[in-house]
Formats: C-alpha cells, structure tokens, sequence
C-alpha cells in the first residue's frame, strides 16, 4: 500500500469522524479537505496544482441550470406546507378510509404519496402528519408504536417520489461520473443522463415502497385488529364527504399532474416544471384563502436558509472530492471493488451497505455528496445502469431517515408527539418500516427493470 493510499484512508474515515460529531458540515469538511491536501502535499502524494480546478467547479455549480430547480422546489413545499392542502388532505382522507380496520393508517400512507409528490420535502411532511394525524391515530387508539412509524415512513417517501431534491443532486452527480466513467472506457458518443430520467425511474420503486406500507398495514388489520380500529362517522359527515373528497383531492392531483407530467411528457425541464409548481402553490394557497404576504416572507426565509446549507455543502464536498482525487484515493476505491468478490454485484452490494450503515449517522445529502463522485464512475465502468444505482442510491438512503438513533423524522415526530409517546416507541415503531424499505430495494434489485423501463419509454 502506497504512502498515498495511506493518508486517502485516513483521510475518509477522518471525514466520516468528523461529520458523525454534529460539527457545521461545511466548515469541518472544506477544512479537513484543505489540511490533508497539505499533509499529502508534505509527504510529496498531493500535487497543489489540483487546487486550481475548484473555482471552475464553483463556477460549474453556480450556472447549473438544473440544479436552480432545488430552491424552486424548496419554496413550493414551503408555501403549500403553510397553504392547509396537508390538513385537509389528512382530515378528509381520514374521513374516507376512518370507518375500515387500519383505515387511518391508509389515509396518512396515500396523504403522504401525495404530498411527497407535491412537495418533495420531508421534513414540512413529517412536522404536518404528526401536528394532525399523530393526535387523531391516538385518540381513535391506534398502536402508539404503529402510528409514528407509519407517518415517519410515509413522510420519507418524499425522499424517493419526484420531485425529491435528493434525486435532483444524485442526477447531477451522476451526470457528470457516468460521461467520465464511459470516456475512459472509450465510449465519447455519451448519452446524457437528466434529472427527468430519474425522476421517472424512481416512480415505479416508489410506488412499490407505497404498496408495502399499505400491506403491512392491512395486514395487522387482519391479525392484529386491536391495533388499527375503526373511526365512526356523523350521518351529517358521511353526506358531505363526497363534495369534501373531490374539492381536496383535485387541486393537489392537478399541482402533481402539472409538475411532473410536464417533466415526463417533455414538455418541461425540471426547472421550468419547478417555477410552474410554485405558481401552483401560490394559486393553491390563494384558493384556501392562506396566501398573504407573511406567508410569502416565511417561505422565501425558509427557502433561503435551506439553499444556503445544501450549496454550502455542495461546494465543500467539490473540494473534499478533488483533494481525495488529488490523494490517489479514487484509484484506490476503483480497484478496491474491482476485486471485490462476486464482480459488479458484489461492489454494489458492499456500496448500499456502506451507504446503509452511514445513514445512521449521516444526513443523505452529505452521504452522496461524498460517496457518489468515489464510487460512482467505478460501479458504471463494471456495467452498473447509471438510472438503477441512483434510484438505488436514493431508496437506501431513504432509511437514514427512519434509522434509530439519528434518523430524521424520527426526531422530527419525538420534538411533535405528546409525552404519553415515549422514545423507545418512536424507535421500535420505524423498524417495521425500514424491515419492508430493505424489502422495496431487495425488489427493485433483482428486478432492476423497474428503475428503468419506465426512462427508456418516456425520454428514448
């Protein structure tokens, strides 16, 4: 082992140290990137000269069209999550599904669909289900341990449903690996890989997600009624659920339709399709009589200081991938799962399970931000479809969300939930979850057809 390949494995795990103690991650990873560019250019294994690429690649990320379409699609879940489409959405849902065994549990599985398809945020879907659902799950007695785990898996999928911005980066990202993984194999005749080819590609996993959720949850209806019993319904509720149905459904399904049919027909790119669902979100607001001016300030306030944290990190992992270039540790990586056992199945298989354990301590941005531009281009030159590891990519890490004992949502719902919700249920309730999430990408890997059948219908 080389004096490089040395200070490129102390380098990573120094990395992965320093992210796991909950320092700024944009400071502590740009720092730690720029002291070992030292230390390798000490020990005669870091050329200085590398540094010169970074302005080009801070340039590269402020003029990338596609990647404007993240604070648009920041500020849409913004605006609806202040608009009331959630409330009603969860009220009227529960009306509909409240009278079946489980049928509160159906109503925050297919509201949080919707919403993961409307917004692509999380973090607005977990804090509105739980403010809503998690009190009317309790009071209708629902398992305590059930219902935070169903709304913690259903927030989630806007992790997996475009339009997520998780998929939006994991695109870019593997844009630019795929084009250098096949010039080195001599194929200069690349074909561009789009944020839209995976948004498309991550429609059929995501629904597969929504189907297991909704079986798991008809299933302790069949063997475990006392856990999902049955809300009634007023006489006066059930004449006017009908009309409630249809006025609460139809605007959101009309946003969804306009965004990412826009996108899935060609019609749109992913940017102009974002600015087309943000003037959705303001019409729906204004329609639900909550647009104000106030509502805009907190939205555009939120939108900012959210685009600033992801490009923040962004432009410290760029630094952090050419100082570990520099390092000689991207060869190192490539043939590493090279002659990993069990070829290109084998190296993926290793990949998803480092990416999995990661998750429990790293937040998913810093985790592709990080992985990707290493083990990306290596995984594409042994034949790995480009479409089906990013969507992979994005349903594994979709656990780090549920994962005890740093997942996401899972401290989301402990800071929403009354204190008759302990901890340990918030926990043991998400396992379930991540059990049948593992199960989703067992699916999706022996049918990898799944991710991408439905790119090569829509944009070949």
């Amino acid at each position: 082992m080389s004096t490089g390949d040395v200070v490129s494995i102390v380098f990573f795990a120094s990395t992965l140290l320093i992210l796991a103690t909950g320092l700024p991650i944009a400071f502590s990873l740009a720092g730690l990137s720029l002291m070992f560019a030292g230390v390798g250019y000490a020990f005669g294994v870091f050329d200085l000269s590398t540094l010169v690429h970074l302005p080009i690649r801070y340039f590269s990320v402020m003029t990338n069209e596609v990647l404007v379409a993240v604070p648009l699609f920041i500020l849409m879940g913004s605006v609806l999550e202040r608009s009331g489409i959630a409330e009603g959405l969860l009220t009227t849902m529960g009306k509909l599904f409240g009278a079946l065994r489980g049928g509160l549990g159906y109503s925050v599985i297919v509201v949080g669909a919707l919403l993961a398809a409307s917004t692509g945020v999380v973090g607005a879907t977990v804090a509105t289900m739980a403010l809503i659902a998690l009190p009317a799950m309790l009071k209708a007695r629902y398992d305590r341990r059930l219902a935070t785990g169903v709304i913690c898996a259903s927030a989630t999928l806007a992790q997996i449903i475009p339009p997520s911005t998780v998929l939006i980066f994991t695109a870019d990202l593997l844009s630019a690996v795929n084009q250098s993984a096949q010039m080195r194999m001599g194929n200069f005749a690349v074909s561009t890989l789009s944020a839209g080819d995976l948004f498309a590609g991550a429609l059929l996993p995501g629904f597969v997600l929504v189907s297991l959720y909704l079986a798991y949850t008809f299933g302790l209806a069949l063997l475990q009624p006392h856990k999902v019993p049955a809300s009634a319904l007023s006489q006066d509720e059930r004449r006017r659920l009908p009309r409630e149905v249809v006025s609460v459904l139809i605007p959101p399904l009309f946003l969804i339709l306009a965004v990412l049919g826009s996108i899935l027909a060609g019609i749109a790119t992913p940017t102009e399709s974002a600015s087309i669902g943000v003037l959705g979100a303001a019409l729906l607001a204004a329609l639900n009589r909550r647009f104000s001016w106030k509502l805009a300030a907190e939205a555009g306030r939120h939108t900012m200081i959210t685009t600033a944290m992801i490009f923040a990190i962004v432009l410290a992992a760029s630094l952090f991938s050419l100082t570990f270039r520099g390092l000689g540790g991207e060869h190192m990586v490539e043939q590493a799962l090279t002659d990993m056992p069990g070829g290109a199945a084998g190296a993926m298989l290793t990949v998803m399970a480092v990416m999995f354990v990661l998750g429990f301590f790293l937040d998913t941005f810093e985790i592709i931000l990080i992985m990707l531009p290493i083990c990306g281009g290596p995984l594409i030159m042994m034949g790995v479809d480009p479409i089906w590891l990013g969507v992979m990519v994005a349903m594994c890490l979709q656990t780090s969300f549920l994962t005890p004992p740093f997942g996401y949502t899972l401290f989301y719902i402990r800071g929403l939930a009354p204190r008759s919700v302990s901890t340990g249920d918030i926990w043991i309730g998400a396992l379930p979850f991540v059990a049948l999430q593992l199960m989703g990408l067992a699916i999706v890997w022996w049918f990898p057809q799944m991710a991408t059948w439905l790119p090569s219908v829509v944009f070949r």
